[in-house]
């Protein structure tokens, strides 16, 4: 965003705000920290807010600061003072390039002075004793240790000087990902650590290193946000092979890396209702008053709009999701990841929620003719979620065997084995290149309903109007008629056109051709919409 206050400077005016941001800089840019020469860089040097103004930063002097105007063009992220960790971020990526590696906790560390000393620890009657002369600190810390009940493993919880700690780059090898930008961006917004980093000592030694194992990535984006101390849980004489197993098995067989896309709608969801609370609360408004829209959320939050709209869309997918009358819940795959269900709820989000959700704010009131049931959002949710039971219905209720899942479908039907017909139609029809193309035409079949009907309509908000019941009949058909296309349970397609995961315009050049892009006939004609949705 520009600033009314340097549009307002005279060139002399501006040449003085210059030299003053140079002097309190140290003469360096405020981004990459390196040197500024005001002869040599006099046409390449920016005046840029360290706050952005949306994020309620002043346009004022005291929020400029000067840089390079190459680093302020490359920056990756809109507040300087973030935009230079990730440069300081880079930079370190860049130096360790050569070692064919990314960067990890310990050149972190090591970057901020920490890793320098080892402790010497006591330990006696369920307490344990340790000092840190080495910087200063000659108190005597006393903690109580406890017991890992499962493990047996015995342990404290202290909060440790960066100097003290340790990377243990055997247990967790890996590197730091391009996700740290978010942690430290999270953080920087002042929101708490919710997971403490894990470590273990060897008392075998007269001094030990405090090595941290797990909580890396959190541990980092606080250390390059200046933080000089972190909360530990530490580990005292484990074995350190079973801490590899278990930091292994995390993050493969478990795969405890991050929350599932539902559940991140979920909490959401969650947030958005807190934030309508919030809203009505600072606005003096009764708990039963929503005359209000998600755009009047969007302002009032404004210092988190891209998060308060991520909310609002969080919370139209979750109650779809998660509606008691939802029938085709059971057949999703919330974690992704099993072999039971045939849809993932990474297809459900590609298809159903991208094309039918409406991904801006509204401007109407979020009460908006809900009594007589012309609410757009509500009426979005129900006609989604009804879509969702007509498919449910004539796919794969009574017809997707559970206990025969996903696994190697096509493989046992290439073996020989005599699988179900209707059991091998949901499958392939949920494969989510194919769920991708049908659905498609059924958002074509409602556009071209409306436009017969002379309604004009406003396509990004397709589900926000009324079906009636002819246009319902046709949606039925059609699914119908889809299902009951024989290539669904030719097997002999099974290692051909169904032996991998295809395109999406795989699919929609056999749809439209009948053929596959290889030639290969695979349905009697190509889909003729007029003729899919006749009884």
């Amino acid at each position: 965003m520009g600033s009314l206050y340097l549009n307002r400077l005279s060139q002399k005016e501006r040449e003085a705000l210059i030299e003053k941001l140079f002097q309190s800089q140290k003469e360096i840019c405020f981004i990459c920290e390196k040197t500024i020469d005001l002869k040599l860089h006099k046409d390449a040097l920016d005046i840029d807010h360290i706050v952005p103004t949306k994020l309620n930063g002043k346009d004022d002097p005291v929020n400029f600061a000067l840089t390079h105007s190459s680093c302020n063009r490359s920056k990756q992220a809109s507040d300087l003072n973030i935009a230079r960790i990730l440069n300081h971020f880079d930079e370190l990526k860049n130096n360790i390039s050569s070692e064919n590696r990314g960067p990890n906790l310990d050149d972190i560390l090591k970057s901020k002075s920490g890793s320098q000393y080892e402790i010497i620890f006591n330990k006696q009657n369920g307490k344990i004793k340790y000092s840190l002369p080495e910087i200063g600190n000659n108190q005597i810390f006393d903690l109580p240790v406890y017991i890992d009940a499962l493990s047996g493993f015995e342990y404290f919880f202290t909060n440790l000087p960066i100097e003290y700690l340790y990377h243990d780059d055997k247990i967790n090898p890996r590197s730091i990902g391009e996700n740290i930008s978010k942690l430290i961006h999270e953080f920087y917004l002042k929101r708490p650590q919710l997971h403490i980093s894990l470590a273990w000592i060897d008392l075998n030694c007269p001094k030990t290193k405090v090595k941290v194992f797990d909580g890396q990535h959190k541990a980092s984006a606080q250390i390059l946000l200046g933080v000089k101390q972190l909360p530990v849980r530490i580990f005292i004489n484990p074995n350190p092979d079973i801490l590899l197993t278990t930091n292994t098995n995390a993050g493969t067989t478990l795969r405890q890396v991050a929350f599932d896309k539902s559940v991140q709608r979920h909490l959401g969801s969650a947030l958005y209702l807190d934030r309508i609370d919030r809203y009505k609360t600072d606005c003096n408004l009764s708990n039963d008053n929503y005359n209000f829209s998600e755009r009047d959320l969007l302002k009032y939050f404004k210092g988190e709009s891209r998060e308060m709209k991520r909310y609002i869309l969080d919370a139209v997918r979750d109650s779809i999701t998660h509606n008691p009358e939802n029938k085709l819940k059971d057949y999703i795959d919330f974690g992704g990841r099993g072999k039971d269900r045939p849809l993932s709820y990474s297809t459900i989000e590609k298809t159903f929620y991208s094309f039918f959700i409406f991904q801006d704010v509204l401007e109407t009131p979020i009460n908006y003719r809900l009594e007589e049931g012309g609410n757009p959002r509500e009426l979005e949710k129900e006609q989604i979620l009804e879509l969702m039971n007509l498919i449910a219905e004539e796919i794969f209720i009574g017809k997707f065997d559970g206990d025969i899942g996903t696994s190697q479908i096509e493989s046992k039907i290439q073996k020989g084995e005599n699988l179900p017909l209707p059991h091998i139609r949901a499958f392939r029809m949920s494969k989510e290149e194919i769920l991708y193309n049908w659905l498609r035409y059924i958002e074509q079949i409602i556009k071209n309903y409306f436009i017969m009907q002379g309604k004009p309509i406003q396509e990004s908000k397709l589900f926000q109007y009324k079906f009636p019941e002819p246009l319902w009949e046709r949606i039925k058909i059609f699914i119908k008629n889809i299902a009951n296309l024989p290539v669904w349970i030719n097997k002999e397609l099974s290692s051909t056109v169904f032996g991998g995961k295809q395109v999406n315009d795989y699919w929609q050049t056999i749809f439209e051709t009948g053929k596959s892009s290889q030639g290969l006939q695979v349905l009697a004609e190509p889909i003729d919409l007029m003729k899919m949705i006749k009884d």
